[in-house]
């Protein structure tokens, strides 16, 4: 089946129902040329990942390692992966970064409540690629186990990298951003790919702006992270 992701079109071969289940949503025309394939990826690397972690199903490693290889690719089109939770609001995405249970889901949760028109495009594993100049986050297949995600791209207002504490938010510099993002990110297994992941991540890191953040799970953390977040009218 071919699937339509981050404006990639994408040839894969799912055998078991949950990834067959969370692809639906970004089905696309057959006849188009696929930029993506899996046929490389077999049957028999599930069942490798799945006998190394026997915690999870084949199903499961069928879903989260398709994941994987989908995410290592990206670096091929200006892409990367991001571990966050990314939530849209009035056309502009926002990304909040952390390691799971640190509350992120919870923070941006905070923000549907919070702000109206709010939505979730990726709980957890966003696409982000370099479009026409512009870096942009996507709704993927791959979402974590809530299965939050929108088939749609949204501009990148910021990301955020949270932790709890008292509610306060600063700017980084790109050198304070880099060893966050990749203790967050997908590297990928095929070396070659690593030279060109470095380089997109290097234009986002001057492009877009990154913050951190301590905060509590209540409504004026949400209320101080988008303050801080949102761009003015002059970058829009």
């Amino acid at each position: 089946m071919k699937l339509s992701i981050a404006e990639l079109t994408v040839e894969i071969f799912p055998a078991h129902e949950l990834l067959q289940e969370r692809v639906g949503p970004y089905l696309c025309d057959e006849d188009r040329q696929p930029d993506l394939c899996f046929d490389g990826v077999t049957e028999r690397y599930y069942r490798d990942r799945a006998a190394e972690h026997p915690e999870i199903t084949l199903a499961e490693s069928e879903y989260l390692y398709s994941g994987v290889y989908f995410y290592e690719q990206l670096a091929r089109f200006e892409g990367l992966m991001l571990h966050a939770s990314a939530v849209e609001l009035d056309g502009l995405c926002y990304l909040f970064s952390a390691p799971s249970g640190t509350g992120k889901s919870t923070h941006t949760h905070i923000w549907l409540r919070v702000f109206p028109g709010a939505r979730i495009i990726n709980d957890d594993k966003p696409a982000i690629r370099r479009v026409n100049g512009r870096f942009l986050a996507y709704g993927t297949p791959w979402s974590g186990k809530t299965d939050e995600s929108v088939n749609v791209g949204v501009p990148i207002a910021g990301v955020c990298f949270l932790g709890r504490g008292e509610n306060a938010i600063h700017r980084l510099t790109p050198s304070e951003a880099f060893p966050l993002f990749m203790d967050q990110t997908v590297r990928p297994y095929d070396k070659s790919l690593m030279l060109p992941m470095l380089q997109t991540l290097d234009t986002l890191l001057r492009e877009v702006p990154f913050y951190q953040m301590t905060c509590d799970m209540t409504d004026d953390a949400a209320h101080m992270s988008r303050s801080a977040m949102q761009p003015t009218e002059e970058l829009l």
